[in-house]
Order: C-alpha cells, then structure tokens, then sequence
C-alpha cells in the first residue's frame, strides 16, 4: 500500500527548518545556502520546449556547493536535468561524496527529481542524505534518498570487477 506523501513545510518557519536540520544532518546555513542556490540556478535553466524550470544545488561531504539548472533539447530524450547537471559538475571537479541535494521548480506542491535522477544521486549520495524539493511558494519537502528511492540499486549491489567472468 503506498504511504501519503509528506506535507510541505515553510522554509520561513525557523521551527520546521530547525527540525529538518537537526533530522537530516544539516546546518541553518547549509539549509539556506541549498536553498537559495537551487531556486537562483532556475534563472539558468534552457527549456524553451516545456518552459519547466528546474534548478539545483548540492554540498558535499567537504562544503563544497556545485548548482546546475535543466538544459532541454529538441530531441527531448537528450535532455539533461538539473540534478545531473549539478552532479556532473561536482563528480568532473572532484568531489564524489555528497551531503545534501536540493531541487526547486515554478509549481507547488514540491516536485520531486525524476527517476533517472533519483537512480543518479545514489550513485554519490549515502542512501540518509536529504532531497529537499522547494515549490514556487519557497515550500519544501525533505526527504531521505532511501525514502525517495527505497531497495535501490547501488555501487554496492555490484560484484567486484572480475567476478563475472563468460
């Protein structure tokens, strides 16, 4: 049976953002600084086809942030999304380990990343570290990678390179 979504909280209630910290590892200005870098990269996003703006922003293990917006194409299957883009930036500079990712978009209630994404950030991402997805209204829903991606597929579900030999 599938469980009920999570209710958005206000990122301008000290209360919710306090406790959303404190369940998911985060400083008040880790929170603040996500959240103000994924709804600023929206203003980057190229998405003339369906003017769906998404951005993104993660920090690594290190404190490190890297932002990435969506970037559309008329073949819409080579499209790349804001997450992907986000992580390709920190994964091509060095930073493999990542504490936190957060999306934001123009609708309420928060959307979530797709499934492709959610299959991408585990590749980098502790199956605790938090998606927070903000909605236009600055809203948000935070949540685990585990909860957003439950018995997923990882670099752990691999055998070691030359196990499976043919």
């Amino acid at each position: 049976m599938p469980t009920a979504a999570p209710q958005p909280s206000s990122s301008a209630d000290p209360a919710a953002v306090e406790a959303t910290c404190r369940e998911h590892g985060l400083t008040r200005a880790e929170f603040r600084e996500l959240h103000a870098r994924c709804v600023g990269a929206k203003a980057t996003a190229y998405c003339p086809y369906s003017r769906f703006r998404v951005g993104a922003s993660l920090v690594s293990v290190d404190g490190v942030f890297f932002n990435g917006a969506n970037v559309e194409n008329a073949s819409y299957p080579v499209t790349t999304c804001a997450e992907r883009v986000a992580f390709g930036k920190a994964v091509t500079e060095g930073h493999r380990r990542i504490k936190a990712v957060a999306v934001a978009t123009d609708v309420a209630p928060p959307a979530s990343p797709c499934g492709m994404c959610r299959q991408f950030i585990r590749e980098f991402c502790d199956l605790r570290a938090p998606v927070i997805m903000f909605d236009k209204d600055d809203n948000y829903i935070a949540m685990s990678l585990e909860d957003l991606l439950p018995v997923s597929f990882g670099p752990e579900s691999l055998p070691p390179p030359g196990l499976l030999t043919g």
